[in-house]
């Protein structure tokens, strides 16, 4: 894997411009003096920022916003990122393209859109059957996990940071029921990442598709099922009015991490006090964008429900099925490509700890208090 010298990625967040400014202040006045002096020292900057988002989808298009209204809130408007949707600049799957390029200086998006550059960005996004949001968020902040992650994006020109979290997501629109492995046979579906390797093992024929393409590929049969995020988004995108059966759980999704992609070169040319704002804002972001998603969604499946959707689980036969090809792919993965085999390695001795402590006390408490409401 190629390293290249990076500043080093910090985890637990980073102090302010103005408290870095005045940091040496003896006074109110004199830090006042000192704050103001430090601010306009500091040089100005306009960057702009691609995604992978419609504006139409305010929690994942609002997260990237946040990055940039808090950058530009905490530097006193002298760093300024203007975001642009999906295919204002770049079409939504080419973000870290444009990042890399220089095209534009950063991206928001999700790292595992780009796994056929090398298919261990998986791991900076969600892996089936693998960490969710609160294990994701421990793995990539305190197991390591970002620092590897960075480590792969080198190769790339490329920095990262988690910048939004989508939690479990569901399993998607069907327009016709699947209850058996045969059932996936030909099955024309709109799934990105590895979770779409897994569904092409089982026969699935696997679309790549952007947000703000899937409704109209679904209404007019092109796709038979499609998965994007949860209900909040899939309302937004009008799904429920394309497909009858919503599947659940998202096996392939269960908490998935957006990032910030920043150009590597146009990062160190930041000063100081900027790298750790935005830092620092991409971390906020990315403890909203969850919350703001599990406050959205149960207002959400209920009036999907109430409107005639037909909510489903996915049979046994099928999750079986499932979980078995994945951890097969992964194995076969992990033997094919040495920076694939490093990551999972470290990833998969995370999930067997994180697993048995949560089997103690997340789902020690959920089993009980879910099963009482």
């Amino acid at each position: 894997m190629k390293r290249r010298k990076l500043l080093a990625y910090t985890t637990t967040g980073a102090a302010t411009t103005l408290a870095l400014a005045a940091c040496s202040a003896q006074t109110t006045t004199s830090q006042n003096t000192s704050t103001s002096s430090t601010n306009s020292a500091l040089p100005n900057i306009r960057w702009k920022m691609a995604t992978s988002w419609p504006t139409s989808l305010d929690t994942l298009y609002g997260s990237a916003k946040m990055v940039a209204d808090k950058v530009e809130s905490m530097t006193d408007g002298r760093f300024v990122i203007e975001v642009f949707a999906g295919g204002e600049i770049v079409p939504g799957l080419q973000v870290l393209d444009a990042v890399q390029a220089g095209t534009v200086e950063c991206g928001h998006s999700a790292s595992y859109y780009y796994i056929g550059k090398n298919p261990a960005l998986v791991f900076g996004t969600t892996v089936p059957f693998g960490l969710n949001a609160q294990q994701q968020n421990a793995w990539l902040y305190y197991g390591g996990g970002q620092e590897m992650m960075n480590q792969l994006y080198a190769d790339f020109n490329v920095i990262a940071f988690p910048a939004g979290n989508s939690g479990v997501q569901m399993g998607g629109w069907f327009k016709r029921q699947v209850n058996t492995v045969a059932d996936l046979n030909g099955l024309k579906m709109r799934i990105p990442g590895f979770g779409g390797k897994v569904l092409a093992s089982l026969g699935v024929n696997v679309q790549v598709l952007p947000g703000g393409e899937i409704f109209l590929a679904l209404e007019r049969g092109a796709i038979d099922a499609a998965e994007w995020v949860g209900p909040y988004d899939d309302e937004k995108l009008g799904l429920n009015k394309a497909a009858q059966y919503y599947y659940y759980p998202g096996w392939w999704e269960p908490g998935s991490t957006f990032e910030l992609q920043v150009n590597v070169d146009q990062w160190n040319q930041l000063p100081k006090e900027y790298q750790d704002v935005l830092r620092s804002a991409a971390a906020d972001a990315n403890i909203h964008c969850l919350a703001r998603y599990d406050t959205l969604n149960p207002q959400a499946l209920k009036r999907l429900k109430d409107g005639g959707t037909q909510l489903q689980p996915f049979s046994p036969e099928i999750l079986t099925a499932c979980r078995q090809a994945t951890q097969e792919l992964l194995a076969q993965q992990a033997s094919e490509e040495p920076s694939f085999k490093e990551i999972y390695d470290s990833w998969k001795q995370f999930q067997a700890d994180i697993f048995s402590w949560h089997a103690v006390s997340e789902l020690g408490y959920s089993s009980f208090a879910i099963g009482q409401s």
